[in-house]
């Protein structure tokens, strides 16, 4: 008897159990750490104010306003121009074409870089190392020095303040996942 008992009590502690759970996943105790895409927006929805009428994610659009925006702090710093004889001479001739894919990749890049999940924003340009060495890319005028790197990330940091990107942590963090490819674009 005390071993039917002890088996009726199992059984609807059981069935108490699953019928209290209604197929919800039981919350994880331990908060996980948010991605960097994440701290500049996530998935969260807006309006694209670069295509009227369609959405982005949210943490897209920062990283896309922030490579814009040091595109052109790069294209006006003198020790940054050289490398980038080519799309500026197109640009001054009206052909956008070079600037938009470099906007459209190296927003990818972050997208990717940061921990964007979604497929559409996925990098799948060329590898760091031959992007931006000059005889595997003629797009690139020439190989950059650390002190080139050193304006870069300057450049970027430009960038990042004009986009309202002001958090200290944030910015050191996205700074850090750029020199992660210092030894691949780092050539000379």
């Amino acid at each position: 008897m005390k071993k039917i008992l002890t088996f009726f009590c199992v059984v609807c502690s059981i069935i108490l159990f699953a019928s209290c759970n209604n197929g919800e996943e039981m919350p994880d105790p331990t908060p996980s750490t948010p991605t960097l895409y994440e701290r500049v927006g996530g998935t969260t929805m807006v309006d694209d104010p670069a295509n009227p009428g369609t959405q982005i994610e949210q943490g897209r659009l920062t990283l896309r306003s922030v490579v814009d925006s040091s595109i052109f702090v790069i294209a006006a710093d003198p020790a940054m121009t050289p490398f980038f004889s080519t799309l500026l001479g197109e640009v001054g001739m009206g052909d956008l074409s070079g600037l938009t894919i470099l906007s459209d990749n190296f927003t990818d890049f972050l997208c990717a870089a940061t921990g964007a999940a979604n497929p559409d924003y996925a990098y799948s340009g060329l590898s760091m190392s031959d992007a931006h060495n000059p005889s595997t890319n003629s797009r690139m005028s020439m190989a950059a020095t650390d002190a080139d790197f050193d304006a870069f990330i300057g450049d970027i940091a430009v960038g990042l303040s004009q986009n309202g990107v002001t958090d200290t942590e944030l910015i050191n963090d996205l700074v850090e996942l750029l020199e992660t490819t210092r030894a691949d674009i780092v050539q000379l």
